[in-house]
């Protein structure tokens, strides 16, 4: 099963197409855009409390049957925070200093 590559940042809704080297995920694959997993979220997913890692790049061209975007398409469904922006700010808070292994 691939990864769902979601389109967009759930914070900013900044676009994220499958070649973006700024999207980030956490390992429910949550979306977000480098700047708000960086500086609005401080390494901690609003959705799990997991910390994030570079999300892959999906090949576009078949370098092997079957395994690109053609075949396996990204998401087109937009997500988005449900939480209030004041509830991630208090979570993030509570854990961006506790290490992602740790919590």
């Amino acid at each position: 099963m691939a990864l769902q590559l979601r389109p967009n940042c759930e914070y900013c809704d900044k676009d994220l197409p499958p070649s973006a080297t700024d999207a980030r995920i956490c390992s429910y694959e949550c979306t977000f855009c480098a700047d708000c997993a960086e500086t609005r979220l401080g390494n901690v997913c609003p959705n799990c409390g997991g910390g994030f890692a570079p999300r892959p790049i999906r090949p576009a061209k078949p370098w092997r049957p079957g395994v690109c975007t053609v075949n396996q398409p990204p998401s087109d469904k937009r997500v988005h925070l449900k939480y209030s922006l004041e509830d991630v700010a208090a979570n993030t808070a509570r854990l961006r200093d506790v290490r992602p292994e740790e919590r």
